[in-house]
């Protein structure tokens, strides 16, 4: 199966509410790595690489676990990179 990188911004109520350590915790059901991130303009940033299945469920779990503080999702896919070696809190 391939390998996939998506990258998604979150919007809402999703600073300040536990959602980096949420998704760090949630990557740790899942074969993926990246890193999750506060952006200066309130949203959070989520980069996440695997093999597709993998990828999408972990991004699925994520919006299902912070469902309560997510407005707004945009996902962009591109071509994987392998620049990372874990799942990580990005700061």
């Amino acid at each position: 199966m391939e390998t996939v990188r998506r990258q998604v911004f979150f919007s809402g109520n999703v600073q300040g509410v536990g959602f980096r350590h949420t998704t760090r915790c949630v990557a740790d059901r899942f074969e993926v790595t990246g890193f999750v991130r506060n952006l200066p303009d309130g949203r959070v940033e989520l980069i996440a690489e695997g093999r597709s299945d993998q990828v999408g469920a972990f991004i699925a779990a994520v919006e299902q676990a912070m469902s309560g503080n997510i407005r707004h999702a945009e996902c962009v896919a591109s071509a994987a990179t392998s620049e990372f070696e874990r799942f990580r809190v990005h700061h």
